[in-house]
């Protein structure tokens, strides 16, 4: 029975790496690709992404995708990550560029993974963040929606610091790790506030929009309708070309002398 038992771990051991080998694109929008050893495909829905490809968005892109374990991860528009540049099943993702969201499934216990950057290394158990590599000199924000995730830098001397719900830490290239300053609850709320609307607007499919031409600007667009009601007033409505001939409407020419002519 050992010996069975044994045997079937050789073999189910490479099938079970392999199925966790795979990221599945289940929402692609915009443009979205992969890198390959043959060179840069287009990603579609249904797509799979195998270890050490890299997944690149454009500037209308966003994809989410789903491993075997049933974590997810969100990739933003102008973003350029790994996935799995090792092939320690722990490393999940490497961002280069861009912006993240990961959620790790947890319902069967806790499910170490690793997300890096140029700077840091962010290692989780079970838990839902974003990780932003915000320049090319590789700073990074790591802000935690949910649980709590372990932040060590990767060029700089020092321990790990723990980051809870609510919380968020900048990473920079050149500096021990610190909190970024404001760092509440409210300021918390307010900033992922702030960052789902971005979202919704621009990297989001589906979103409402940015606005046309003219729409929140004060003023814009309404220069019209308030110029046809100057008409009615006699010219001096707001945005209304003055009116010629009118007796006492501004720009109008004053009557001659005497109320007649020759």
């Amino acid at each position: 029975m050992l010996l069975l038992a044994a045997v079937a771990g050789v073999f189910l051991a490479p099938l079970q790496s392999q199925s966790q080998d795979v990221a599945r694109a289940i929402y692609v929008s915009g443009r979205v690709s992969v890198i390959r050893a043959v060179g840069e495909e287009a990603l579609f829905e249904k797509g799979g992404v195998h270890p050490k490809e890299t997944i690149v968005t454009g500037q209308d892109g966003y994809a989410q995708f789903q491993i075997a374990d049933g974590s997810t991860f969100e990739v933003f528009a102008n973003s350029r990550v790994v996935f799995r540049d090792t092939f320690n099943w722990m490393d999940l993702i490497q961002v280069w560029l861009g912006k993240i969201r990961v959620q790790i499934e947890h319902r069967n216990g806790p499910n170490p993974k690793r997300v890096s950057t140029p700077t840091a290394v962010i290692s989780v158990r079970g838990t839902v963040f974003d990780v932003a590599v915000e320049d090319d000199l590789g700073t990074t924000v790591v802000s935690v929606e949910e649980g709590q995730v372990g932040v060590q830098h990767r060029l700089q001397a020092g321990g790990m610091r723990i980051v809870n719900q609510n919380e968020s830490i900048r990473v920079y290239p050149d500096q021990p790790l610190g909190k970024i300053p404001g760092n509440s609850p409210a300021q918390w709320a307010y900033d992922v506030g702030k960052r789902a609307l971005i979202d919704i607007m621009v990297n989001r499919p589906g979103g409402v929009g940015l606005p046309g031409r003219g729409a929140g600007i004060p003023g814009a667009g309404s220069g019209g309708a308030q110029g046809d009601q100057g008409k009615k007033n006699g010219g001096n409505g707001p945005g209304g070309a003055p009116q010629p001939g009118g007796s006492n409407g501004p720009g109008g020419a004053p009557p001659p002398p005497g109320g007649g002519g020759k």
